[in-house]
């Protein structure tokens, strides 16, 4: 599409190819860059982004950035990229991915019918249309939880997928995400991370607050009863199928244990290999550099490891809304 954003618009979109064209005009060296005072003042709001994301803030419009210059603002974007790479959480990475997706969606809402256009346009999805490709809708939908994102319960003619205005800007949404978080983490070179580290340190102090404070003492007798099938499966001595450890493993550790408690739970099987049982925790875990989010009720019940269900878990669609449900009732009774 012919049309050329000015920088106000541009440092609402950073993601945008037009916008890091801009940032690269001012920054020639990374190094310079941050030993500058423009690179100081990017590097504390790309700080404040990845606080922002990690408490998924969603006040946009109240954000400080008037007086920064907007390759500064933008530059602050890239340097955000940087920070949650040389963290190294995947959680952090979705968050940030997720926090800039919200972001731009809040701004596009109020922009002029080219500008979304355009923008929409830039990341692949035609807004004038009202009718998707089947395969171009399924490749956009997948991560999107509400059922009613499901082809199943599309209005699906010739090919096409029929689609509501509001949808479409969920679509844009969800494509922005996608689009970060395939990008990241990004090859930061160590000696930048280094740089970073206090920084980083603090990020990541945040990010285990934030957990904490999202799920609490861990309460065992708040898990859901597949996962306490699966902890009574290993006390037993019953070899657990690769699903059936990956999911216990990714839900302990996502609740807030580490891989040590996580080990003690597999120590109580009668053939407990403390080096095995260390290494797969531990990847899991993401030690490896990707850390695995514990799988939902629909692919639990995929790999048969859905068993003993209560009336609880009508209300759910995964196992951590499950926990996290009966511990605010555990919570409220006590």
């Amino acid at each position: 599409m012919d049309i050329v954003l000015d920088r106000k618009e541009l440092i609402k979109y950073p993601f945008l190819k037009e916008s890091q064209q801009l940032a690269r005009r001012h920054v020639e060296s990374l190094e310079e860059f941050l030993d500058s005072g423009p690179g100081a003042a990017a590097l504390e709001r790309a700080q404040e982004r990845t606080s922002a994301a990690i408490a998924f803030k969603k006040e946009f419009g109240d954000e400080n950035t008037q007086n920064l210059k907007p390759e500064i603002e933008i530059a602050s974007y890239a340097l955000a990229r940087m920070l949650v790479s040389c963290v190294g959480d995947r959680s952090l990475i979705d968050r940030l991915a997720r926090y800039e997706a919200e972001r731009a969606s809040f701004f596009l809402a109020a922009e002029e019918l080219e500008i979304r256009r355009f923008v929409a346009w830039s990341v692949g999805i035609d807004t004038r249309a009202v009718v998707m490709p089947v395969t171009r809708y399924v490749e956009l939908v997948p991560h999107l939880r509400d059922k009613r994102w499901r082809l199943v319960n599309r209005d699906v003619r010739q090919g096409g997928v029929n689609l509501e205005a509001s949808e479409i800007d969920e679509l844009i949404r969800e494509r922005i995400r996608v689009i970060i978080a395939d990008q990241l983490p990004l090859r930061v070179p160590p000696a930048i991370c280094e740089r970073f580290q206090p920084i980083t340190t603090g990020i990541a102090a945040l990010l285990q607050q934030q957990a904490l404070e999202q799920f609490g003492e861990v309460r065992e007798e708040a898990f859901p009863p597949c996962i306490s099938a699966l902890i009574q499966a290993i006390t037993t001595g019953m070899n657990l199928t690769h699903m059936g450890r990956f999911a216990i493993t990714a839900f302990l550790h996502t609740v807030g244990m580490n891989v040590a408690q996580i080990a003690d739970v597999f120590a109580r099987a009668p053939d407990f290999d403390p080096d095995m049982t260390m290494y797969q925790v531990e990847h899991i875990s993401g030690r490896g550099g990707t850390e695995y989010t514990p799988p939902s009720c629909a692919t639990m019940r995929t790999f048969g490891l859905c068993v003993n269900r209560d009336k609880d878990c009508e209300r759910v669609n995964h196992p951590l809304s499950y926990y996290r449900f009966k511990k605010n009732v555990k919570k409220k009774r006590s």
